[in-house]
């Protein structure tokens, strides 16, 4: 009886460390996009180098429905695109009169950007050619469905325009290749698998807005920034094209312990090679990044990691 006692309470002391964790939810996107593998790759480095926290990605309707989940509690981190972050954040255009003030950074993650894409059948070759056509602008509650509005609206084209479509990336890849619609957004950051495997089966064009059209788009949203998608990111596409630049950030509560921000952002850092490994976009992954361009207070636990590493925090983005 005292070594079946013993072997007991041995076995539960080695089972509470596990039973122990804590868990963490880490709101991303769609499986066809970007925010699905980089959230899992931050949720692997969180299981890995966070000890007493186990961390799951969950696929969720992206950058819109991520802040109202960092708001309610229902996730604990979260990808958003920078301009629907800081629409949260004030409480203004998707989310007028429900102000987020909760919303804090850990850093600007990477940079999306927002592709059009149309078969090579289908003679658009501009986006004014849009007008009249089946277009899907993203998934209901994300952040392309917000830059697509923008970029239409700021030059001059309206939802009365075009058959809008709301569908995520992997709805979007199958309606085009089976013609139920004629061209698609994306924002996200390239390569993106949606777009990579409809190009292997169909021949794509992407739609590139004329300097005049990027200027328009650029001046609509002050997170906007002109930037190349480099040839042979997709087959078919090799040439360069010009593209909207829309950063991503990670978000999290300002309710999230100072000691727990700072041990995910420190393990992040540290580990980066971990989450590069999952996907190239988190080749832009970097400390400079981070603090170039949040829309919204960095988290003091952040803070902390990024200043006991040398880095100048600016004042706008302390709380």
């Amino acid at each position: 009886m005292k070594m079946i006692a013993t072997f007991v309470a041995a076995t539960m002391a080695m089972a509470a460390p596990a039973l122990a964790q804590q868990q963490l939810s880490v709101a991303t996107g769609g499986t066809g996009g970007v925010y699905y593998p980089m959230g899992g790759g931050l949720a692997e480095i969180i299981n890995n180098h966070v000890e007493g926290y186990a961390a799951t990605a969950e696929v969720t309707g992206a950058s819109v429905e991520n802040m109202g989940l960092i708001a309610t509690g229902d996730a604990d981190i979260a990808i958003g695109l920078a301009d629907t972050v800081q629409q949260g954040y004030s409480g203004t255009g998707r989310f007028e009169g429900q102000q987020l003030p909760m919303l804090r950074a850990m850093g600007v993650a990477y940079a999306n950007m927002v592709q059009i894409v149309a078969l090579e059948d289908s003679g658009i070759t501009s986006l004014q050619d849009l007008v009249g056509k089946r277009v899907s602008i993203g998934a209901p509650g994300s952040g392309t469905e917000v830059n697509a509005e923008q970029i239409l609206g700021a030059n001059g084209i309206t939802y009365d325009d075009i058959e809008e479509q709301r569908l995520n990336f992997n709805e979007t890849a199958d309606a085009l290749a089976n013609g139920d619609i004629d061209a698609g957004f994306w924002s996200v950051g390239a390569p993106t698998s949606s777009i990579l495997n409809l190009a292997t089966t169909s021949s794509i064009v992407m739609i590139e807005l004329s300097e005049e059209e990027l200027a328009a788009a650029d001046a609509a949203n002050p997170v906007f920034a002109v930037t190349s998608l480099a040839g042979g990111t997709y087959e078919g596409v090799p040439e360069d094209i010009a593209v909207i630049g829309v950063p991503n950030v990670l978000v999290v509560s300002s309710e999230m312990s100072d000691d727990l921000v700072y041990a995910i952002t420190s393990a992040m850092f540290e580990n980066i090679a971990e989450l590069q490994a999952v996907h190239p976009a988190a080749n832009q992954t970097t400390v400079e990044l981070a603090l170039s361009a949040s829309p919204i207070p960095l988290h003091p636990g952040a803070i902390r990691y990024f200043e006991e590493i040398g880095a100048t925090v600016p004042d706008d983005l302390r709380p």
